[in-house]
């Protein structure tokens, strides 16, 4: 059989030519299955009954010499972007919620309990409710100095982990890919105050569109289906 051949058939079966997913070889399946089956579930009734609300956290780091992307060009001419040869980077702190709600902080130093503390203040100050938050096992999460920080503010939010290895659970991972991919399109910071002002301007771009942030939930970074319906 021919290529078209083979494709014909493939297509008449269900199936499609997709980009490959990734997934950790250290992740548990039993520890994904309960996650859908018992932990989500059971934070979803708890918001539920407490008048909360849910909200997804992840933090990313943005270089300056990160990829710019794909472009048209002449072929076998490379198209060029100019830009600063120097390297310095920013670092940000999100969190989104199904209801299109979107929270985040802009830093330079380096993501620690400190810095998590910071972020968790910010969030208690900015919702009049209480807030369940879901975000992975990064070491800052679990630091004794943030767990006393949640247990002085055990009204105020209650912090979810994750399974290990799960980002693809994670929908605030497509606010990630999203941020590094408007700044590959265009962004010309020559130091690191203008990389953190593009950085917070894409932020704030995405808060004023509440349907795009409630649209990373429907992607394939999706904690389960029933995110939706939150």
């Amino acid at each position: 059989m021919d290529r078209p051949g083979v494709g014909k058939y493939l297509k008449q079966w269900g199936l499609s030519f997709q980009r490959l997913g990734k997934r950790a070889v250290e992740q548990d399946p039993e520890a994904v299955r309960r996650w859908h089956e018992e932990a989500w579930p059971a934070i979803r009734a708890k918001a539920k009954t407490e008048g909360g609300e849910i909200l997804f956290a992840d933090q990313v780091g943005i270089r300056s010499d990160q990829g710019t992307g794909r472009t048209w060009g002449a072929k076998g001419k490379i198209p060029i972007v100019r830009r600063t040869g120097n390297r310095f980077s920013v670092n940000a702190m999100s969190a989104i919620s199904t209801k299109g709600r979107m929270h985040f902080m802009v830093f330079t130093e380096t993501f620690d309990a400190t810095v998590m503390c910071g972020f968790l203040g910010q969030l208690a100050r900015h919702f009049g409710h209480k807030i369940h938050l879901v975000a992975d096992g990064h070491p800052a999460y679990r630091s004794k100095k943030v767990r006393a920080w949640l247990a002085a503010h055990a009204e105020e939010i209650e912090l979810h982990f994750l399974p290990p290895y799960s980002p693809e659970l994670n929908p605030d991972e497509l606010v990630n890919a999203d941020l590094k991919h408007s700044l590959s399109k265009g962004h010309r910071a020559r130091n690191q105050a203008e990389l953190a002002a593009e950085t917070r301007r894409f932020f704030r771009r995405r808060q004023r569109q509440p349907h795009i942030v409630r649209g990373y939930f429907h992607g394939p970074t999706s904690a389960t289906p029933s995110t939706r319906t939150n």
